[in-house]
C-alpha cells in the first residue's frame, strides 16, 4: 500500500520576529499531531529551518517565506536563502535555480501582504501552487476566493495553518501520497487531500499571547532551542 503523508506546509519558529514556536517543542508536537512533513517557513531566512533539519531529518522540509515588492512568495526544498525584497522575478528566478516547489501564501489577504491580482498573475506561469487556505486569515471569503481562483487558472493548491505559535499547528495540513523532491511535489500536489480548520477567536487570542510571551521572555538569538 502506497504511503500517505500528512504535510504541514507552513510554520514558523522562533526565527521568525514574530513566532514563539520554539524547535524542541515544535518538532515534538508535530509528530504527536500526526504531522509526517513538517516545511518550516521563516520570514526571510531558512536558519531556523536548517537548524530543525539537523534534530530531525526526516519530519522537517526547509522551506522560506519571502517578501518581494508585490506580495509574499513561499518555497519548499530550499538549499540557499533567499533574500527579501527582490523583485518577484528575480526572488523566483533564484528559487528556481535550487529547483523549489514555489506557491504563493495567502494570495488575497491584503492585511498581510497580498497580492493585487495582476501582478499574481504576472508570476502565475512560473510557481507551482497558491495557498487556497491558510488558518490565520480572518474570513473564510479570503480563502474562497483562493480556491476560486486557483480553479479558474488551474493551478495546484496548498493548505497551511501558518502556526506562529504551538496552538496553531496542524490546522491545516494535506495527504500527499509519499515524495521525496521538490519535483516528487509536483507529481503529487492535485492528489492532495486538505485537512483545514481556521483559527479561532479565542485561539487567535492565545496564539497572540504566547507570541507576546515568546518575545519578552530572554533568549539567546543563536540558540533558540
Amino acid at each position: 500500500m502506497e504511503k500517505i503523508l500528512r504535510v504541514e506546509f507552513h510554520c514558523h519558529t522562533v526565527y521568525s520576529m514574530d513566532s514563539s514556536n520554539h524547535l524542541p517543542q515544535l518538532l515534538k508536537l508535530a509528530h504527536e499531531r500526526g504531522i509526517d512533513r513538517l516545511v518550516i517557513t521563516d520570514h526571510n531566512t531558512i536558519r531556523g529551518a536548517l537548524r530543525a533539519k539537523e534534530m530531525d531529518p526526516e519530519l522537517v522540509i526547509i522551506g522560506e517565506e519571502i517578501m518581494t515588492p508585490k506580495g509574499e512568495l513561499i518555497a519548499y526544498f530550499l538549499t540557499e536563502e533567499v533574500p527579501a525584497h527582490l523583485s518577484p522575478i528575480e526572488t523566483i528566478e533564484r528559487l528556481r535555480k535550487q529547483d523549489a516547489f514555489i506557491s504563493v501564501p495567502h494570495p488575497f489577504d491584503m492585511l498581510r501582504h497580498g497580492w493585487h491580482t495582476q501582478d499574481l498573475l504576472d508570476i502565475l506561469p512560473m510557481v507551482d501552487a497558491i495557498e487556497v487556505f491558510n488558518s490565520r486569515c480572518l474570513s473564510t471569503g479570503i480563502n474562497e476566493r483562493a480556491r476560486t481562483f486557483a480553479e479558474e487558472h488551474d493551478i495546484p493548491g496548498t493548505v497551511g495553518s501558518d502556526a506562529h505559535s504551538l496552538v496553531e499547528l496542524g490546522l491545516a495540513t494535506m495527504l500527499l501520497p509519499f515524495f521525496e523532491t521538490a519535483d516528487g511535489l509536483r507529481k503529487v500536489i492535485r492528489q492532495g487531500k486538505a485537512r483545514t480548520c481556521l483559527l479561532s477567536p479565542l485561539d487567535h487570542l492565545k496564539a497572540s499571547t504566547s507570541i507576546v510571551m515568546g518575545k519578552i521572555m530572554p533568549w539567546n538569538w543563536d540558540n533558540k532551542e
